[in-house]
Formats: structure tokens, sequence, C-alpha cells
């Protein structure tokens, strides 16, 4: 005879339905608190940094931590903190212009591929796995090479890079989407292709696509300041976090890891937590659309 266990009841029932109403609510609560302060902290650094970055104090080389530096200085006396706040900005602006224009080129050359098919899905296939095949440093280094380095070039670079990651997923959801009855229905009815993507198809590829572009978010920042570290992305003196990361190795030398330690735990607690949220946001999207 079979059994069936019987549902829980009392303080320890109602503590699992807690459980399993919260389970993911708290990392994609963290993860995107995270994301917000460091978003919060590049709109206001004007505001809240208690120095210019490029403010230069010849008398505090090196300084550890003080109620004038909360951080410290680096080795020519500029506060490591506002070099940090200011630094925000162009560390977070080129990610998100890679992401919206490969997530949005990305999404357009899927999209057209899964719809048109033949040649034109041959062609697009064969561009991404082409432009798979080469790692966006390489990319980069051409790149600086023929036109120079510089951040604008970094973006453009990594723009091209990243549309395969974008694009291939994208792509695969897409000719599945096409392929439902709904659209066959829509195409008997006359609909025009173009208003069948733009007004059905793509909606519905949404939340695929913010899932896939938050977490090329992380990686995207994550390449930049690599970009910046090897001297490819912005130049001296600008406030950027991978710049920091650079401009602190003489620093490690003299017993002063100060400037590389905080840019580059800024860095990785950043790139967690858009992994994390991307994780999140992937399990509780996509797992309500299936």
């Amino acid at each position: 005879m079979t059994t069936y266990p019987l549902p829980a009841t009392g303080l320890s029932g109602r503590l699992g339905r807690l459980r399993a109403a919260t389970r993911g609510r708290w990392v994609v609560l963290g993860s995107g608190m995270v994301v917000g302060l460091v978003v919060l902290t590049a709109l206001c650094a004007p505001v809240i940094a208690p120095y210019a970055p490029d403010a230069v104090d010849p008398t505090a080389v090196y300084q550890g931590s003080s109620p004038a530096h909360w951080l410290g200085t680096d080795d020519t006396g500029r506060d490591i903190l506002s070099r940090l706040l200011h630094g925000a900005r162009p560390s977070l602006v080129a990610p998100a212009l890679v992401t919206l224009i490969a997530g949005v080129a990305g999404t357009a050359l899927a999209v057209s591929a899964a719809w048109l098919g033949g040649w034109y899905d041959r062609l697009v296939t064969a561009f991404l796995d082409i432009v798979f095949g080469f790692p966006g440093l390489v990319l980069a280094v051409v790149a600086a090479a023929v036109f120079g380095a510089g951040l604008q070039i970094a973006v453009l670079t990594l723009s091209v890079a990243y549309l395969p990651y974008i694009g291939r997923v994208v792509r695969g959801a897409a000719l599945r989407e096409t392929r439902l009855p709904y659209v066959s229905a829509l195409r008997m009815l006359g609909m025009p292709g173009s208003r069948i993507c733009l007004r059905h198809v793509l909606p519905n590829l949404l939340p695929l696509v913010l899932v896939q572009v938050v977490t090329s978010f992380g990686y995207t920042l994550l390449d930049v300041a690599a970009f910046s570290f090897i001297g490819l992305g912005a130049q001296p003196p600008t406030a950027e976090w991978g710049l920091m990361v650079a401009g602190g190795s003489t620093g490690i030398l003299a017993g002063r890891p100060e400037q590389s330690l905080y840019a580059g735990v800024v860095i990785v607690v950043f790139v967690v937590a858009c992994n994390l949220l991307g994780g999140a946001l992937s399990r509780r999207l996509l797992g309500e659309t299936r």
C-alpha cells in the first residue's frame, strides 16, 4: 500500500512555505542593491566625493587611512576614495554602451535570421561563429594598432566581440518562437512579418535578452577594466577602476597596495553581483515563461 506524506502544519509548515516563497528573492534583492548602489554612486560622485579626482597633494603621498583620507592616498597624493567614486562613471558607462549596442544589434540579427531563414540565416550564423572565435582582447589589440588606444575604441571592439554571446542564444529561442502555432495563424491572417516580429515575437524574447544583457554587463565591465589595465582603454589621469589597478602596481612594490586593492575589490564585487542577479533573473523570468 502506497503512503503519501501529509502536508506540514503548524509553525514548521509556515516556515517551510515562507522559505519556498522567498527562495531566490534575497539573491535578487542583495545583488540588485549592490548594482543600484554603484549606479547611484556614479551619478552622485561629484556631490559625495570629498576631493576632486585629480587633486594632487605632494605632501600626502602614500598616506594610510585617516579622517582626511578614509581610504588613503596614492603615489601622487590623490584621494583614493574620491577616485573610486569618480571612476564609477566611466567604468559603468563603457560597459553599458557595449551591452546596449551588442544587445540591440545581436537581437536584431537573431530575430531577422530566424524569421527570414535561408542564405541570410546561414550568413548571420557564420558571422557570429567567426566573431565568437576571436577573443575580445585580441580584437582590442588589433583595433588599437589600427585606430589608436582609447575608451571609444574599446567600446566599439567589445560591442562586436559580445554580439555572438547575445545573438547566438537569442537566435535559438527565436527559431523556436517563430515555429509556434500562433505565428502561423498570424501569417495566415496576412499580418506583415515585420509587425509579427516587433509586436509578438520580440516581446516574448525580451526576458531572455534581459538575462543575457545583465549577465554580460559584469563580464563587459571586467573586459573594459582589463583594457584600461594594459593601456588600451582609459588613459591617465582619468579616474577609472581598471586604470587605478594598473596605476597602483608601483605602490604594491612599495608596500602600499591600497589603490590596486580597493579598485580590484570594487570590480570583483560588482561583477559577482551582476552574475548573481543575472542567474536569479534567469530562474525567475525564464522559469516562469517555460
